[in-house]
């Protein structure tokens, strides 16, 4: 055969593949087929090398030839495990006839666990239904037996290794083999120990734990196998310690069997420093040893070492009475102060361990490892477990398929991190066949041995246009998609929160949830109860994810004012969304936003109303920065696709509203959950307000311009006036507005104005149309001569009017004007024409402030609503709104022609400016500020609690409280109730601004 076609087979040395052949008489004619498959194993170089070395060894060369070429099976099993493994190519050589191993429908076969236990047994000598020793050893009869057992151990996984890397098992099977494998031998093992220490034998009951991998079922070729002993007299022996004497040196002994070094080598270690205490504390405990010391000194790395133990030597029953006493303190341990912390902490410390050469290629215990994946899944079996027994799995595969199940993963995470630990365990796998040493770290592809190996490595993982390369892209991916889902999973706020809850807490029964709502202060339990019932019963999916979240979400909705409202709020959420994906999933993976809609949900009947209408916006509670206000640019380029994206004027507003809708949500959310200040609020309403009537002003005048039959003859623009002037839109205020329009060149006014009342008219027919958005109600009472004036004016109108007629109360009215939406153009000039007015010059006359002083005390007399305290209301109150608004109004009208930095249409501003040049003093200036914030803020939560305005604080105990909850106030921040505070507070702040508002406003 020519170089060029060994080459092509996957040679990479053809003169020496060529003389190998020779030398085991492998002729290219004869055996093609046999070449052909030592070309696809890992390494064809080293398969050959093993084949060649095989057939010199052996005795039966032509028999090998012939079965080689006449059995494509075992041919198969054969080369590809020569050619991943020159340790099992090392045992083939020295037991040439081992080849028959991998011959037959026994070497195709997977024998279960009693089958490898009984045929270790055998070797050994013992009868594998009785723990009695078959004979007495002495130690050169003891040599004998362990390398027998050592041998046939071999042989099992040379079998094992020709199944799985021809694909006849896949990963978890070869795992729990290896695992039952490593079992039978310790029970070989121990029954050499018996054999040995008969006296001690016939003193004590015995049983070993397995522990990590070995009690997973989830083993890897080359790894110690950790244990843990539990040992109890035997029956008839009085004497506790005498027993617990004997099972240590049977344990000892035990120990040593497969950590012997003769020609078949070390199979492997036998760990027990997972014991109480580790390698401190004494080798074996009885039962009551093991629970006193993890009932009151074991640490929560020792609970979570312990979620794998399984009994697998020894005296079974003895065995499953330990896993029986210690399982319940494994499933309570997430319960434990700072459980989640502690096991995060311990990840971290291992990582931090791993040597800085090393970190980049650590198949383990690196970033995006295996040991990411088992520290996610285990942390999310011990905290949810404790309520949920599917999950009580040592397998990981196992546990996060059931996690999966149970709605605690996502299916899409669950299915990548479990295709990435197959991968993982795969390439270690491979790593370990090599030598059949314990190794974790990927070949360095610096070097040229290591590019050898990781070529051999991607071969055997089906790499075979560039093995190299694919191996290691796909481990990096790998790697990064791990390390994406560990700190998803690992670091989820969820863990915490249901960790905390009291263990029989974290899965409810109807009783138990009855109970629990009762002592959390629902008002209706029995209607809470069927609230939990409707949303977590049934086998769906999102029941199952349901009943992870509530027994947290209650916990949440008690410390709401309202919990009866947020439960039901949660439930009519929740039922609107139905099946949608992304939502139960955005509740289980950011625990901050089902319990910041616990929260609103249970504060705020007018958040709740909002979001009821469009569910799918409880996306914006997962990030600060989605609830802080966005800027104009973007709502006006938002409002302006609704405007394209619909034909008619109706539906082009009701998306205008629709966005307007959503902003308010993000308002108030932000307002509840403290990301905004009172500015904020009445920044980002007065912006929404003014973008959505902008919008619906185009709408109108282009359905005008419709019916009329030709483009518009006039100029239109709207003013804002009152709140909305002063960008101070509370929630339910109306927009304040006058209208101010311009005949175009050479058109009748008459013919104009008639045009833009038909607009303003159409404006707000749109705007107030009955629709599932809140409505914006345009008023225009502060117009020229009120509501007996007409709707819109000429520019020229106004001039004429205010020139003329103009009252003080319009002046001070004019002081918060400010253009709105239309024609910008046309505002500019109006502003222009009204700032000699509300800025006149000298300031206001003597009758002026006089007209305003007696026109203060009528509003205080005549509007407030009857009944109301004048001490609680927010706006017309003693101290309220009004009266620091009032303060600053009079101060502008005075000293704004002389002050420019006075013209301004805000409040808090005025006063501020007043106070830098001393027209105001600094203490009287903060203390207008503070009752003006506080009543605000007052203001704005009785809207949001009651989900209708108000503005006078309640006197009903339940409400004012569930309003101090929605502003900040905590039951244990004082003695008093948060609504006793917040009433003490209020009228502490107000009564000072009435002092400063009485001496400013009226020099008294």
């Amino acid at each position: 055969m020519t170089a060029g076609a060994l080459a092509r087979r996957g040679f990479g040395d053809a003169e020496r593949a060529a003389r190998l052949m020779s030398e085991a008489g492998l002729d290219p004619a004869e055996h093609g087929a046999v070449l052909d498959s030592i070309g696809r194993s890992a390494d064809p170089d080293l398969a050959l090398l093993g084949l060649t070395r095989i057939v010199e060894r052996s005795t039966e060369a032509e028999e090998i030839r012939s079965a080689l070429v006449q059995d494509p099976d075992l041919r198969e099993r054969l080369v590809r495990v020569l050619g991943a493994s020159v340790a099992l190519a090392d045992h083939l050589v020295r037991h040439p006839g081992d080849w028959r191993e991998l011959r037959g429908a026994d070497a195709a076969r997977a024998p279960g666990p009693e089958e490898l236990r009984t045929g270790l047994l055998h070797v050994v000598g013992a009868d594998p239904h009785s723990p009695a020793p078959a004979a007495d050893l002495s130690g050169a009869d003891a040599s004998e037996v362990s390398h027998a057992l050592r041998l046939a151990y071999r042989r099992r996984v040379l079998r094992l290794a020709g199944r799985d890397l021809t694909g006849l098992q896949d990963l978890t099977e070869v795992a729990a083999e290896l695992a039952d494998l490593a079992s039978a031998v310790l029970e070989g093992s121990l029954a050499v120990a018996r054999a040995r220490f008969p006296d001690d034998a016939a003193l004590c009951r015995i049983a070993v734990i397995g522990m990590g991998k070995c009690g997973g079922r989830e083993l890897n070729y080359v790894s110690d196998v950790d244990v843990v002993f539990v040992a109890e007299p035997a029956d008839g022996c009085e004497d506790e310690q005498a027993a617990l004497r004997s099972g240590a040196r049977l344990a000892a002994a035990m120990m040593r069997v497969p950590g012997e070094t003769d020609a078949e080598g070390t199979l492997w270690e036998v760990d027990a420093a997972l014991r109480p205490e580790g390698k401190n504390g004494p080798l074996v405990r009885p039962i009551s040893g093991h629970l006193a010391y993890y009932e009151r000194w074991a640490k929560t790395w020792e609970f979570q070492a312990l979620l794998k133990a399984r009994p697998i030597a020894g005296d079974p029953e003895l065995g499953e009475a330990y896993l029986k006493a210690i399982s319940p303190l494994v499933w309570q341990a997430a319960g434990r102060r700072n459980f989640v912390e502690d096991v995060q902490a311990m990840r971290r410390r291992v990582e931090a361990h791993i040597p800085h050469t090393e970190a980049d290629r650590q198949l383990k215990l690196g970033r995006g490892g295996l040991r990411d994946i088992e520290f996610a899944v285990q942390l999310l079996q011990l905290v949810h477990g404790r309520g949920d027994a599917s999950l009580r799995s040592g397998s990981t595969l196992a546990a996060l398929e059931a996690l999966s199940r149970g709605g605690y993963v996502g299916r899409d995470d669950a299915a990548g991190m479990a295709d990435s630990y197959r991968f993982l365990r795969r390439v270690e796998h491979l790593l370990q066949l090599y030598k059949l040493r314990r190794t974790h770290l990927l070949p360095d592809s610096k070097s040229g041995s290591g590019q050898e190996e990781l070529r051999r490595l991607g071969r055997a993982l089906g790499f075979s246009a560039n093995p190299v390369t694919d191996l290691v892209s796909t481990w990096r991916r790998r790697a990064g998609e791990v390390r994406r889902l560990h700190e998803k999973l690992f670091y989820r706020p969820l863990l915490k929160a249901v960790a905390r809850l009291p263990g029989d807490e974290a899965r409810l029964s109807a009783e138990q949830a009855r109970a629990r709502l009762e002592a959390l202060g629902f008002v209706d339990p029995a209607g809470a109860l069927r609230h939990l019932e409707s949303l977590t019963s049934g086998v769906t999916r999102r029941a199952a994810i349901q009943r992870t979240l509530m027994p947290v979400m209650l916990g949440w909705f008690a410390d709401a004012p309202d919990p009866d409202s947020g439960l039901l709020g949660f439930r009519q959420v929740s039922e609107a969304l139905g099946t949608t994906p992304w939502y139960l999933r955005l509740l289980r993976d950011d625990v901050r936003v089902a319990e910041r809609m616990a929260w609103l949900l249970g504060t705020s009947r007018y958040t709740t109303d909002l979001l009821l209408r469009a569910p799918e916006a409880v996306a914006v509670l997962s990030d600060d920065a989605d609830l802080v206000q966005r800027r104009n640019a973007e709502l006006a380029a938002e409002a302006d696709s609704a405007l394209r994206r619909h034909d008619t004027a109706e539906n082009q507003v009701a998306g205008v509203r629709a966005l307007r809708r959503r902003e308010l949500l993000r308002t108030a959310a932000a307002d509840l959950l403290g990301v905004t200040g009172i500015d904020g609020v009445g920044d980002a309403l007065t912006a929404i307000a003014a973008v959505t009537i902008d919008a619906a002003l185009r709408a109108a005048t282009e359905r005008v311009a419709h019916q009329q039959g030709e483009e518009p003859c006039t100029r239109l623009c709207v003013i804002g006036m009152g709140r909305f002037g002063g960008n101070e839109l509370t929630y339910t205020s109306d927009a304040d507005v006058m209208y101010v329009h311009e005949p175009l060149p050479g058109v009748d006014p008459a013919r104009a104005t008639a045009t833009a009342a038909a607009i303003v008219r159409e404006l707000a027919r749109l705007l107030e149309l009955p629709a599932a958005e809140p409505p914006v109600r345009l008023d225009t009472a502060l117009r020229p001569e009120g509501r007996n004036g007409p709707m819109v004016r000429t520019l020229d109108s106004y001039a004429a009017y205010y020139a003329r007629w103009s009252a003080s109360w319009e002046s001070q009215a004019l002081l918060r004007a400010i253009p709105v939406a239309g024609d910008a153009g046309l505002g500019e000039r109006f502003v222009a024409l009204i700032d000699p007015i509300r800025y006149p010059e000298g300031g206001i006359t003597e009758k002026t402030l006089l007209e305003i002083r007696r026109l203060k005390a009528r509003m205080e007399s005549e509007r407030l609503p009857r009944g109301a305290d004048p001490a609680l209301h927010t706006k017309l109150g003693r101290g309220g709104l009004s009266d620091v608004e009032w303060v600053a109004q009079l101060i502008q009208l005075r000293h704004g022609r002389e002050l420019p930095e006075l013209r301004t249409t805000g409040t808090l501003h005025a006063l501020n400016v007043a106070v830098r040049h001393g027209l105001l003093d600094p203490d009287d200036g903060a203390t207008l500020e503070v009752a003006w914030r506080l009543a605000s803020r007052v203001r704005g939560a009785i809207t949001l609690v009651r989900g209708k305005g108000g503005d006078s604080i309640p006197t009903d105990l339940r409400e004012r409280t569930a309003i101090a909850g929605a502003l900040g106030y905590r039951s244990e921040d004082s003695e008093e109730s948060p609504g006793e505070r917040l009433l003490q507070e209020y009228r502490r702040a107000t009564r000072r601004a009435r002092t400063v508002m009485e001496r400013v406003f009226y020099d008294s």
